[in-house]
């Protein structure tokens, strides 16, 4: 996996969605099928994420996280990123805002039905987002290095900068739990690893 996709993967985990990353979409041709393309990440958070951390028998202790403000998530509804990684500025490429791509992942994911997707695809490539009836809204959004001029306010953009400092802090916030995970996320464990290094250090 590319180091930028982990790293937002990461970030976007932490935030309470579930994620799936470089996600291929084949398409036709006039002798078979082909990539047409990879979508570097897909996210879905459900209302009210938070966390909850099992205690012996029932007991559990729940931490109300409220999720990083920078990703404008609506704790009401239903939330889903298309999302684009990049390592210089933050920016959609063009299978991003493919309308074909679009339509096959939202009938893929359930989002709305083949027969109405043309409608929603339309309303997410003119605004970046829409809101389904169902409560459901999907954005796009990309995740670069710098974000100049990227999106002008059309779409969520956030810089990979801003990433790395808020998951050092979220490390260093939830240190006395987060140092007992067996972490198998390769950006996560990485920056926990030099946490530990850090703690060890002081």
């Amino acid at each position: 996996m590319d180091h930028a996709v982990a790293l937002v993967q990461a970030y976007l985990r932490v935030n309470g969605y579930f994620t799936v990353s470089e996600y291929p979409i084949i398409e036709s041709i006039r002798h078979g099928y082909r990539t047409a393309t990879d979508l570097d990440i897909l996210a879905f958070r459900f209302p009210g994420a938070g966390r909850l951390v099992p205690g012996r028998g029932a007991s559990a202790d729940e931490e109300h996280f409220a999720p990083d403000p920078a990703l404008g998530v609506p704790p009401e509804h239903a939330d889903m990123i298309v999302g684009e990684v990049k390592e210089g500025r933050a920016t959609l490429n063009a299978a991003a805002t493919d309308p074909a791509v679009l339509h096959t992942v939202l009938v893929r994911f359930g989002c709305c039905p083949a027969a109405s997707a043309g409608p929603v695809v339309d309303r997410l490539i003119r605004d970046g987002r829409t809101l389904l009836p169902s409560g459901h809204r999907i954005r796009l959004a990309a995740f670069g290095s710098s974000v100049n001029g990227a999106g002008t306010g059309k779409y969520l953009t956030i810089t990979l900068c801003h990433i790395v400092r808020f998951l050092e802090e979220y490390l260093r916030e939830h240190w006395e739990i987060v140092r007992h995970e067996d972490q198998k996320d390769l950006a996560l464990g990485f920056l926990a690893l030099l946490e530990k290094s850090r703690q060890g250090a002081a």
